[in-house]
């Protein structure tokens, strides 16, 4: 019961690695032909399974016994030893077999490829000799078993039970949840319609939040108990019988013993009983994944009557999918201000005492902090520290790490989320304890990282590692030991405390580098990382160096701290030759400018990781890197050449050369046959590889850019390619450099480049071609989502994108030799279908001949049904009508169109647009007679519109909703409109408007009441600011002056109201001398003066003159 509740201990999955190599045909072959001793591998393995069958015990034993933890650690070192040998025997088999094609492909004499093979076997070398004394190792280690206690695992009663809970809650215990309950209570009491007779509510965090204490406070709440007939609680826990919660169920709700024996009778009496009843029913600390279990429970609840619910606490969010439930609840961290009073009531009693130890307080708040918001442990903390005085045990408690805490519970309850992990899951996360603190991870880093580490097991010989290891990621995460980053969504962390459990039992298997205390590194570590930004990166690389069994040397970078850390050649050489058994090395973050062949040594590496660094070049010695599976050179930027024998990377699945200056591909790409990634394929004029090679790269997902199709000789390369085979392609980029003398060649060549229509994404740029190939804009790219156009100076016309159903972002740039856009750009849309019918986003840029944008006639009528922007750039002679009827139309941006006027743009446009851009229009003269009708527009931004002299009339009533305008460059504007600007405005920027500057006098805004922002530049008339106290609302908050030249002061008078100002700023006044001669506001809390050398020196830090004007603002920049 236990193996299967647990699902494994750590070293299982590691185990059937090693099993499952050891059967594989390729490698029985390998040894055979080598005339290994047959008699050692079987009692390798042998001994493997002996200790296999014992794991599960020595797991749950060894939190009490340390002589089981010690036997497991060696264990550990013994396998790792084990699997670096069979490792070994792998390459070998590998590297037989490239040097056998190779000397094939040379028509050598079969004999002397025999011989060379043999000159090379390791098992002539001592490699038979390492694996007795492997065997020796797990021979004494298999004697210690009887003397240990330990036994098979299966049919064993787990040890790690604990004690069910109540719905008893001390509600005075508890804070910071209202809203949480209120949240629950509100989804019970209320009935959902899709959620049919019976509603699962889902409560869903990681061990210690508090999922329970809400289960509790809900189950109590008076409104609750009102309304359901019945109530029952009943802890499942870990062990998930059926019967045991059924016969709880029963006896909860009847408050009597229940005798039944058979589950058939005890479904049929629960069914009798919940017959017609509205009941509430909470199964607290839920675990099961299965969905046959769940099937059985709840079949007696569906005679209750409708509304009847059930409330499930779970660390695991995958049962909701196995319960049916749409109604989850993420239960979130406490704030610290509720941790506190937490942890203050367990501490002290009452956060009210703490005023009688101020000393402790300040410690106090530091230890919850650390706490992360988690209730758990900040009951336990102040438990641990309840009546202790002594400043110097709490700073110790404060200083040490959470799991050095004798007597605390944090570790047992935490630990159980790892506990039941399934084995190949407990690898993966505890491999995770090389993070940082904080430190966000991206999914195709981890997994790749996890690959290299063989964590990824493959079920049915199943080869797509990448969604195994998504599958993995998405479970961490729904157990929640992962969690999304709160700042960049693509990213995940972990809760401190959670990063904490990783490092307690990785164990010394893993190990975090900071500064040099190299000294701690033991020799049981396997893996390590460091922060690049921290500490010298010689003397740390040279400390690592002395560790000969590591596997994973990851130097880390944080986004915000990155930058090239110098590494001299010889300390990297250093390190390639005594880290011989390394899966993963990365050098990214330092300034490297070349490998040795020495890397060539790494015989069991997996992971490359050379981005960022100033690499020319890869020797050829990287090619006998047979096991290499990922190759990170993004961001290379002096890297030309890859090495000719690049082909023999037979295992290689991810290559990301992204930003690097490669002339080509090396030849024979198309060897690289479990390549799953591949960012760009360079074409070169050389002997590297056609584009042909890509016909043999059938598995390649996600995104592809390929260079230089200049050079595209043989159209039948192109063909061969078979893009339109590679259905896992989301995301595609062609790319011409250069002009063409054969624009027919160009459009044949991008003709026989068709692609899967499973894509998604395509960018065309470069193309020398008169007209597109006719499978571009075809009904068949149902998937394709964007598609960017770009740099095509000979195409006259654009395809029939309209067509495409699922178009949303479109981008045309730089399209010299279209007139005119018409019906051959929507194309002939089924029957029912507008053109266009899913585009969101639009952009024309650089159109420098087009003229007309012909929407007219029934295919243009009601096109762009939901296009939410729309922009049109740098098209200097665009002068005819746009589309018209655009009613989702949100952002309106017109830039460099010089021929365009208002009169252009229908009217109708602007009616649901709420951000109107005007810029580098030197023909807009004035807006529509009558005003623009934009009752949504929040934005309007009007910029070099040279001759410009008036703004929209009837702001205030035809453009109520403004919140922001801004008026750049427009020289001959003078004045607002009658009746002002609209009173919702709050935001207001003028920049080298000289006329309606002048006009400042008449602008009124006293009668704007929302008016939060003003910004006034560029001006060489205005010598005081402002001219009388009534120019400026109280409602100010912010006020910035810049470029004004010749201003000398602003007056006092003018200051004394702005009771709202909290952020005044001047900048290159170089004449400005005087502010008010008594103190600035009191709200204000930002003062900053630049360029303005004259006040500068009045206000400097305690000496200047004015400081005592402005010394009380919070701060205050002065340069």
């Amino acid at each position: 019961m236990a193996a299967a509740v647990v699902g494994g201990s750590f070293l299982s999955a590691f185990l059937q690695v090693l099993f499952d190599r050891m059967a594989s045909p390729h490698f029985l072959g390998f040894c055979k032909r080598q005339n290994l001793n047959d008699k050692l591998l079987r009692k390798l393995k042998t001994l493997l399974n002996s200790v296999n069958g014992v794991l599960d015990d020595a797991e749950e034993k060894q939190i009490i016994k340390p002589s089981v933890e010690k036997w497991l650690n060696e264990l550990k070192d013994a396998v790792y030893e084990a699997d670096d040998l069979l490792d070994e025997i792998g390459y070998e088999a590998l590297r037989s077999e490239a040097e056998s094609e190779s000397e094939s492909a040379a028509q050598t004499n079969p004999r002397k490829v025999w011989n060379l093979l043999a000159s090379y076997n390791p098992f002539q070398k001592g490699s038979e000799e390492k694996l007795k004394d492997v065997i020796e190792r797990l021979q004494d280690l298999v004697s210690q078993l009887d003397a240990l206690g330990l036994r098979d695992g299966s049919g064993r009663k787990q040890s790690l039970l604990r004690i069910p809970t109540t719905s008893l809650v001390q509600e005075c215990d508890v804070y910071g949840r209202d809203a949480d309950k209120e949240a629950i209570v509100d989804r019970l009491i209320s009935d959902d319609p899709r959620s049919g007779d019976l509603e699962v509510v889902l409560i869903v965090g990681m061990g210690g939040i508090g999922k329970t204490t809400l289960a509790q406070l809900v189950y109590n709440d008076e409104r609750i108990k009102d309304r359901f007939g019945y109530q029952a609680w009943v802890c499942v826990s870990e062990e998930y019988d059926v019967f045991r919660v059924t016969k709880d169920v029963i006896e909860e709700v009847t408050r009597q013993a229940c005798d039944i024996r058979t589950f058939n009778q005890l479904q049929l009496e629960l069914k009798r009983i919940l017959k017609g009843q509205r009941f509430l029913l909470v199964l607290d600390d839920v675990w099961i994944d299965e969905d046959g279990k769940w099937d059985m429970l709840q079949m007696p609840f569906k005679s209750g009557a409708k509304g009847s619910k059930v409330i499930v606490t779970t660390r695991n969010q995958n049962v909701a999918s196995v319960m049916g439930t749409r109604s989850i609840y993420h239960l979130n961290q406490l704030d610290n201000d509720d941790c506190w009073l937490l942890f203050s009531r367990h501490a002290f009693g009452d956060a009210d005492e703490f005023a009688d130890h101020p000393h402790l307080e300040v410690v106090g708040r530091e230890v919850v902090r650390k706490c992360k918001g988690i209730p758990l442990a900040a009951k336990t903390l102040g438990g641990l520290l309840h009546s202790e005085r002594d400043v110097y045990k709490w700073e110790k408690v404060l200083n040490s790490n959470l799991w050095d805490l004798s007597s605390n519970k944090i570790l047992p309850a935490l630990k159980l989320s790892y506990y039941y992990l399934p084995s190949h899951l407990k690898r993966c996360f505890a491999y995770c304890a090389l993070f940082p603190e904080d430190y966000e991870f991206r999914k195709d880093e981890l997994v790749l990282l996890w690959m290299a580490k063989g964590f990824l097991i493959q079920p049915g010989g199943h080869s797509n590692f990448e969604e195994i290891g998504e599958q993995y990621l998405h479970d961490l995460i729904s157990r929640s030991l992962f969690q999304q980053s709160i700042i960049d969504k693509s990213c995940f962390t972990m809760h401190d405390l959670i990063h904490d459990l990783a490092k307690f039992v990785s164990g010394e298997l893993c190990f975090r580098l900071e500064g040099s205390d190299s000294w701690k590194v033991s020799q049981m570590t396997r893996h390590v990382s460091l922060e690049t930004a921290c500490y010298s990166p010689s003397v740390q690389f040279e400390a690592i160096s002395r560790y000969p069994s590591l596997r994973t040397f990851l130097p880390l970078h944080r986004g915000w701290s990155w930058k090239s850390r110098s590494l001299e050649c010889e300390v990297v050489n250093n390190l390639l030759s005594s880290l011989k058994r390394l899966r993963v090395l990365s050098f990214s973050g330092y300034d490297v400018a070349e490998l040795s062949v020495s890397v060539g040594g790494l015989k069991h590496l997996r992971y490359l990781n050379l981005s960022g660094t100033h690499i020319e070049k890869l020797y050829d010695s990287v090619s006998s890197l047979y096991n290499l599976q990922t190759l990170i050179l993004n961001d290379c930027r002096k890297l030309t050449l890859l090495p000719d024998s690049f082909g023999n990377l037979i295992n290689l699945h991810y290559l990301n050369n992204g930003e690097t200056k490669l002339k080509e591909m090396p030849s024979q790409m198309g060897k690289l046959s479990n390549l799953r990634k591949l960012t760009d394929f360079v074409l070169g004029k050389g002997s590297g590889s056609t584009i042909k090679e890509l016909g043999q790269l059938h598995y390649l997902h996600e995104s592809l850019t390929i260079w230089n199709l200049q050079f595209v000789n043989d159209v039948r390369d192109a063909s061969l390619a078979n893009l339109k085979g590679k259905k896992y392609l989301k995301l595609l980029k062609f790319v011409w450099n250069s002009n063409t003398d054969d624009s027919v060649h160009e459009r044949v060549v991008l003709e026989q480049l068709q692609p899967t229509t499973n894509l998604e994404s395509l960018s065309i740029i470069g193309y020398g071609g008169t007209r597109f190939a006719d499978w571009l804009g075809h009904f068949s790219f149902s998937t394709m989502a964007s598609i960017e156009l770009r740099g095509c100076k000979h195409c006259s016309s654009l395809p029939p994108l309209g067509q495409l159903g699922s178009l949303k972002n479109l981008s045309i740039v730089a399209f010299d030799a279209v007139l005119a856009v018409g019906p051959e750009f929507y194309g002939s849309s089924p029957m029912g279908k507008k053109s266009f019918g899913s585009l969101k986003t639009l952009l024309f840029e650089k159109m420098e001949n087009w003229q007309e944008w012909n929407s007219a006639g029934r295919i243009g009528s009601g096109a762009f049904p939901v296009l939410e922007q729309l922009y049109i750039k740098d098209c200097p002679n665009l002068s005819k009508a746009m589309p018209s009827k655009l009613p989702c139309l949100e952002t309106l941006v017109i830039e460099g169109c010089q021929q365009l006027n208002m009169a252009t743009i229908p009217s109708d446009r602007a009616t649901y647009c709420m951000h109107l851009e005007v810029s580098n229009c030197p023909n807009l003269v004035s807006f529509p007679k009558g005003g623009l009708l934009a009752p949504n527009l929040t934005q309007l931004l009007l910029q070099s519109c040279l001759k410009l002299k008036s703004l929209p009339e009837k702001m205030h009533s035809l453009i109520p909703s403004l919140l922001l305008l801004r008026l750049t460059d427009c020289p001959e504007l003078e004045s607002f409109p009658e009746g002002g600007l609209p009173s919702k405005l709050q935001s207001l920027e003028i920049y080298d408007c000289s006329k309606l500057i002048a006009w400042r006098r008449n602008w009124k805004l006293q009668s704007l009441p929302a008016l939060l922002h003003l910004y006034i530049g560029s001006d060489i008339a205005m010598e005081s600011f402002p001219h009388d106290e009534a120019m400026l609302p109280p409602t100010l908050t912010s006020l910035e002056i810049s470029d004004l030249q010749n201003l000398k002061s602003l007056d006092t008078r003018c200051f004394r109201h702005l009771t709202s100002l909290e952020r005044l700023k001047i900048k290159n006044c170089p004449e400005l001398e005087f502010i008010p001669n008594e103190k600035l506001p009191s709200s204000l809390r930002l003062l900053s003066i630049i360029m303005c050398p004259l006040l500068r020196l009045r206000c400097q830090q305690e000496k200047g003159e004015l400081w005592p004007m402005i010394s009380h603002i919070r701060d205050i920049f002065v340069y």
